[in-house]
């Protein structure tokens, strides 16, 4: 009758009477083959139901029995809509009888083995979930020293990346702390990945100074690098729109190598990049980004991109044109480097070919590998930001037959499948503040890391 539409609907009418010898039938004929009914299509309403109308020694037996199989059913289309509903009268039912807490421990411990396997399945992720929803943060520490321990594996993961951005939002001071530093630790890596990306932004989007600059910082050197590539252009532009302003000005003083901007200029990804540092630059570096473009502008003025670097130019140069009004030397400099930037290499006849020959078209043609990307992003040497613990396998992988992750000739990345890190100091190479500490006893990171016990 369980597994049947019709004699499952009669079923859940008799507990609904509230009889308790109907009750008592009910659960004596079903108690035994409750794992089973909680996958099954129509059986697992009818737990659901007798969940919430059995006395609390048959809802005890209940979770003992169904412990040892909690996975599996959490990984069920349908046995995971009974596990939440579990879950979900447990925790309302404790807030008035903490006698409820021993059913509750009971599935923590079912679960604790198992945390990234069901964070990682379409249906266990949801499990996961109403457990951040509904028990308290002291009860789900169990989930954030597993997406601590692993933090690479969840966050590049299409389902994980979703969980650890709602662990960040349900977690306590000391929680929090924890997953940013473990994110933190491995953003040069999350920052390359389709899903890792959007848990570094979700890190920049906290708006708490504390951690969207460590993050920032560990991409000191590598901006270029990072600016022309799809998923981490974004992270590159949030960065500069966030950062305090002592960090976005070395942000952006990454972008003023005039070899660079021109790749910059000219690439569907890093010209977004160049667009927003315009957008936020202080005055001296915007001058000095108007001067570089100067004489690129003409070269890139009939694509996409260039017209809009143009338009964003016009509309700076209308600004530049009503403030020099009130005779500020600064403002007329600018607004004169504007038009000069605006109109250049036009040939007598107005016919937008250069009157001369830019410096740095002969530079792009001399160096096919202009953005070289900066010793520390070269997997496996000493130093490298995207190795982690020592006498782990590696990541990644360096062919000399393949291009970098910039395109530009550095050292390619391959995927090997593992989540793990061979190597070294993964900060090394980067100019942060927590070069020269990576690993030591002043590491500030190895001291909070070594605080949680995973």
């Amino acid at each position: 009758m369980c597994k049947d539409q019709h004699g499952c609907r009669f079923l859940q009418k008799k507990l609904e009477e509230g009889i308790p010898e109907h009750r008592d039938i009910i659960f004596r004929e079903t108690f035994n083959h409750f794992a089973t009914l909680m996958t099954d299509p129509f059986g697992n309403y009818l737990c659901q139901k007798l969940l919430e109308y059995s006395t609390d020694e048959q809802r005890s037996l209940i979770c003992e029995s169904v412990a040892g199989d909690l996975v599996t059913i959490s990984l069920n289309m349908h046995g995971t809509r009974a596990v939440q509903k579990m879950i979900d009268f447990l925790s309302t039912q404790r807030q008035t009888n903490p006698q409820y807490n021993d059913q509750i421990l009971s599935i923590i411990r079912a679960l604790s083995l198992h945390v990234v396997t069901l964070i990682k399945d379409l249906n266990g992720n949801h499990v996961i979930q109403k457990c951040l929803n509904r028990l308290a943060s002291e009860d789900n520490q169990f989930i954030y020293n597993a997406v601590a321990a692993h933090c690479v594996e969840v966050a590049t993961h299409r389902h994980g990346c979703c969980v650890l951005q709602r662990c960040i939002d349900h977690a306590s001071e000391t929680q929090r702390i924890q997953l940013v530093t473990e994110i933190t630790y491995h953003a040069l890596t999350l920052v390359q990945d389709p899903y890792g990306n959007y848990v570094v932004q979700y890190i920049l989007d906290l708006n708490d100074a504390r951690f969207s600059d460590a993050v920032i910082r560990q991409f000191f050197g590598n901006v270029c690098a990072l600016s022309v590539q799809k998923f981490s252009s974004n992270v590159i532009e949030k960065c500069i729109r966030v950062a305090e302003h002592n960090t976005r000005k070395l942000l952006i003083e990454e972008l003023l190598n005039r070899s660079r901007l021109e790749k910059l200029l000219r690439d569907s990804f890093g010209n977004y990049c160049v667009q927003t540092a315009l957008d936020y630059a202080e005055p001296g570096q915007r001058m000095l980004l108007v001067e570089g473009i100067r004489p690129i502008l003409p070269l890139i003025r009939n694509t996409p991109y260039g017209k809009r670097i143009q338009s964003k130019l016009q509309r700076e140069q209308m600004d530049m044109n009503n403030m020099s009004h009130y005779n500020n030397n600064y403002h007329q400099a600018h607004a004169a480097l504007v038009n000069l930037a605006l109109n250049n290499g036009l040939g007598p006849q107005g016919n937008g070919r250069l009157v001369h020959n830019s410096p740095l078209v002969s530079d792009y043609q001399r160096s096919p590998a202009m953005y070289g990307i900066s010793p520390g992003l070269v997997p496996g040497q000493q130093g490298s930001p995207l190795v982690s613990h020592a006498n782990q396998t590696p990541l990644y992988s360096s062919s000399s037959s393949q291009m970098g992750l910039d395109g530009y000739g550095s050292p390619a990345l391959t995927q090997q499948g593992s989540t793990n890190y061979q190597g070294v100091n993964p900060y090394g190479g980067i100019p942060s503040v927590f070069n020269n500490t990576i690993g030591s006893s002043t590491d500030p990171y190895q001291t909070q890391r070594g605080s949680f016990h995973y």
